[in-house]
């Protein structure tokens, strides 16, 4: 792939922002390789951390995407964008689906279970997996629980990033299809994405690679990812 460097524009500092939602069961820390790239580039970043776990999807939705919201409201930003891990992508899904976000730019979603995952429908039953994934992890499967698949069509300009390499071969076998290891790449799309790409790396660190964080802010300018 061509080197996308050059083709990034570095914008007026702090005019707009990207927001940062990092996936179930991580902290803020997995998302820091984005948020110093995209920083450099004269972004506000907004690196949100939330307890992934202590809660079902909308409460968390609501309390950890207003207060970022509410942090980006009295700085002048023009636009407002997302860049959304796993969990995090859903989250801001959820969000949407019942009132809008003023200044609202572009999305990119990595590895995102926009379609469930089969992982929770295999293992959500064991007593070991609500204790490290609490009440969010159950809503993701691909069953009449399934939280994602009740959200319906995006009407906003998103890019998905699914991942294709698993580094959990037990975990990889509970997904019949191409996977990173917890979403499928087929599982990861939604109606209504404008683009979608997809790279040779796992679910757990896909975000801390740079050659992904640049097809993100790429979409985030373009609207489109580089091929």
């Amino acid at each position: 792939m061509e080197n996308l460097t050059a083709k990034l524009k570095p914008i007026d500092k702090d005019s707009e922002a990207i927001i940062l939602l990092h996936g179930l069961a991580r902290t803020s820390r997995s998302m820091n390789k984005a948020a110093k790239l995209l920083a450099a580039y004269g972004y506000k970043i907004v690196n949100v951390d939330y307890p992934s776990r202590s809660a079902g999807i909308g409460a968390l939705a609501q309390t950890c995407i207003a207060q970022a919201l509410k942090q980006c409201k009295s700085e002048g930003i023009k636009k407002i964008h997302f860049l959304t891990h796993s969990m995090g992508g859903i989250l801001l899904r959820d969000y949407l689906a019942s009132q809008s976000i003023d200044k609202l730019g572009r999305v990119v979603m990595l590895a995102p279970p926009n379609q469930g995952s089969e992982v929770v429908d295999k293992l959500g039953g064991w007593k070991l997996f609500y204790y490290l994934n609490g009440p969010a992890g159950l809503q993701l499967g691909t069953g009449n629980n399934s939280v994602p698949n009740r959200l319906g069509p995006v009407n906003f300009q998103l890019g998905v990033i699914a991942g294709s390499k698993a580094v959990n071969p037990f975990l990889s076998r509970l997904i019949p299809d191409v996977n990173d290891g917890k979403v499928s790449v087929s599982r990861a799309q939604v109606e209504g994405m404008k683009d979608f790409i997809v790279m040779p790396y796992s679910h757990s660190f896909i975000m801390r690679h740079e050659a992904v964080i640049e097809q993100a802010l790429y979409f985030i300018q373009q609207g489109y990812f580089a091929r």
